[in-house]
């Protein structure tokens, strides 16, 4: 898919972050676009910022939805044939990501499969609801954001981080024998996999506000760093943990997403997305045994940084 001019492409998780940016750069485009988000406010904002350099005529739609409700994720999809006046589109993009659920052993449960129901349900009941309108259409391509955690399943040593992992695994698995399917029985839709990085997003935000996680667990972690949080109330030790990973990151959700988009047009069906997921890349290909020892850690750090 060389340009997106008069193309219709579906977000999820479009309120904020790398989902938001998607969505200006591709109206910006002409690409008109639907999206879901839990959060109306959030959209109502991604929505106002896209239509200020959208060309005219392009639309835009904003549908609320928990993508881990195959319910929910029907419903939109029947709206958006009914708002948009079609029954096809191009672009799918399966954004829509929280983390949570470190352990398997003291995450609440209900915590731990909330993460794996968005971050791997999400992907799956939204290409079921979405491949027919993509069936239709002259060409398409299904965009899955997976992660480094799709081939690291950690975030350092110390710190359980099962469901998020395991989820993207899971979409990274998926996405490849989906892109071998559909060149069988769908040559004209293209899979694409996303591997971001670290990436200035309001993914442990939106996970903190959502799952109302523990306290004390970010009380401990920035304690670690060297941050007395003592005088803090919870809700302003939320926002030091969501601004804390937004703010440090080596790249900005909309350099992001412009990389994902360069992705497609390119015809790449695995996507790297910043420099410490090139590195991470090679390093887990080039010494697997070792990848979730100290010492590969140390070494990250100090060659990326890596601070999370």
């Amino acid at each position: 898919m060389k340009d997106f001019a008069g193309k219709i492409a579906v977000i999820t998780g479009g309120g904020t972050g790398t989902g938001r940016e998607l969505a200006r750069q591709l109206t910006a485009e002409g690409c008109s676009v639907a999206m879901c988000d839990i959060s109306l406010e959030a959209m109502a904002e991604t929505k106002r910022l896209a239509l200020a350099d959208a060309p005219q005529g392009t639309q835009i739609h904003t549908h609320q939805a928990d993508v881990s409700l195959e319910a929910q994720i029907q419903g939109w999809a029947a709206k958006v044939q009914t708002d948009l006046q079609t029954d096809k589109i191009h672009l799918l993009f399966n954004n829509a990501g929280i983390a949570g659920g470190g352990s398997m052993i003291t995450s609440p449960r209900g915590d731990w499969e909330r993460t794996f129901n968005v971050c791997w349900g999400g992907v799956y009941y939204c290409t079921r609801a979405f491949l027919p309108m993509l069936m239709k259409a002259p060409e398409g391509h299904i965009v899955n954001t997976s992660s480094i955690n799709g081939f690291w399943a950690s975030v350092g040593p110390g710190r359980p981080h099962t469901a998020y992992s395991a989820a993207k695994f899971a979409v990274k698995g998926f996405s490849e024998a989906l892109m071998n399917d559909l060149a069988v029985n769908a040559p004209h839709i293209k899979c694409s996999v996303v591997m971001p990085g670290h990436i200035g997003t309001e993914i442990v935000a939106n996970t903190m506000k959502l799952n109302n996680s523990n306290p004390g667990d970010a009380r401990s972690l920035l304690k670690a760093r060297g941050l007395d949080t003592s005088a803090f109330t919870d809700e302003q030790v939320a926002e030091l943990m969501g601004a804390g990973f937004r703010d440090s990151a080596p790249m900005s959700a909309a350099e992001a997403a412009r990389v994902i988009l360069d992705g497609v047009k390119a015809g790449t069906w695995r996507i790297l997305v910043g420099k410490d997921a090139e590195y991470l890349d090679k390093a887990v290909r080039a010494n697997p045994e070792e990848v979730y020892s100290q010492g590969f850690f140390d070494h990250l750090t100090a060659q990326q940084g890596w601070r999370i």
